[in-house]
């Protein structure tokens, strides 16, 4: 595709995001985007983030394969993880599972740090070029278990993760600040699994709230 019809197929994309975003409000609580995740999710060109045999479908809204196994995320669903974890602009994330970078490059533009793990090294060593070639110079990417979190950097303000984990890890619980929040999906493999908001408040309690149903690739790692 020439630049044109890239312009073209993306506004299509974001269309279909929000009309796809107003169909799930009932389930979701969330009927409408705002205006500074659709800004991003305009912004971002999902085209460098998936393999060239797959540029053609780029813009279409679907998981799409990125090779040793992994996917880069549907993109209403990107738009919908990241507007519940509602980053802020001064707010440090954390991201468990870089994958293409895709969602690393819609947090980038909207917080004021993302570090972002990946547990394969060949897509973080990629990842962390691509991000760099597109000139976000506030992301930190390393191989690493997601499971265990970025001690050295928490408490984080937010924390996202692209896997389906079995169970919460407890560790990202632990470095998630007071008044910060968790996006996850939570179930087993191969299966539906259940998207969760999780809301820490200033005594560290924590409230669990269930979204929708989704399907991840699954979070591998120590607990």
């Amino acid at each position: 595709m020439n630049s044109d019809e890239y312009q073209r197929a993306h506004q299509q994309l974001l269309e279909r995001v929000v009309a796809e975003t107003r169909e799930t409000g009932g389930a979701t609580g969330l009927y409408e985007l705002s205006e500074r995740v659709l800004q991003v999710m305009a912004t971002v060109p999902r085209h460098r983030f998936v393999l060239p045999e797959q540029h053609g479908w780029a813009y279409v809204d679907m998981p799409l394969p990125i090779g040793l196994g992994q996917t880069i995320s549907q993109p209403f669903i990107v738009a919908l993880m990241t507007e519940l974890l509602a980053p802020g602009p001064e707010d440090a994330v954390l991201e468990i599972g870089t994958g293409s970078g895709y969602q690393t490059a819609v947090l980038a533009r909207l917080a004021r740090q993302v570090y972002s793990l990946e547990r394969i090294p060949e897509l973080a060593e990629a990842a962390a070029q691509r991000l760099q070639e597109l000139g976000l110079a506030n992301v930190a990417v390393r191989a690493g278990d997601g499971c265990l979190g970025w001690e050295e950097q928490a408490p984080f303000d937010g924390i996202i993760v692209t896997a389906a984990a079995s169970d919460v890890p407890e560790a990202l619980v632990r470095q998630l600040k007071p008044g910060g929040r968790l996006v996850i999906p939570v179930g087993l493999p191969h299966q539906t699994q259940d998207l969760q908001v999780l809301e820490k408040d200033e005594q560290g309690q924590v409230q669990v709230r269930s979204v929708l149903p989704v399907v991840f690739v699954p979070l591998i790692g120590s607990f």
